[in-house]
């Protein structure tokens, strides 16, 4: 409860620093100490999360069917390889591999009867990156 105590003191105290300095500051307390770190030093971590190549990888309908359908947003104009994988990670099935336009993708593919009932995982890879979904079908 003492330790409790403590770190809310170190908060307020820093809170009322942040206020004297003018300065955009986020509190940052580890274990016993408080930490002013600049508020420039989260901005840039937000960007390099918003500079990803790929964002907000939905995969519906699940349980699959017939047809998977991806959504999602691509940074830039860049290669796209979308495959399903089995649980061993083996390539059951090559839904894509192409160039793409930055924005906003809604793409549909038929598994023509390929994927047998199970889980399998849809992997959207693009530049270093790779996205993992886990799909049924049924």
């Amino acid at each position: 409860m003492i330790g409790l105590r403590k770190k809310i003191a170190l908060f307020t105290l820093a809170s009322i620093a942040m206020l004297s300095v003018g300065k955009a500051m986020h509190v940052r307390a580890v274990s016993e100490k408080v930490y002013l770190v600049p508020h420039t030093f989260y901005k840039a971590i937000t960007d390099q999360e918003s500079e990803k190549l790929i964002n907000n990888v939905k995969v519906f309908y699940n349980p699959v069917a017939e047809q998977i359908t991806l959504n999602f947003t691509l940074g830039q104009q860049n290669t796209v390889v979308i495959k399903v994988m089995d649980a061993l990670g083996n390539e059951v099935l090559n839904l894509m591999n192409g160039r793409l336009d930055a924005g906003l993708q809604s793409l549909s593919f038929d598994t023509d009867g390929k994927l047998s009932t199970g889980f399998y995982f849809v992997r959207v890879s693009s530049g270093t990156e790779t996205v993992v979904k886990r799909i049924s079908v049924r």
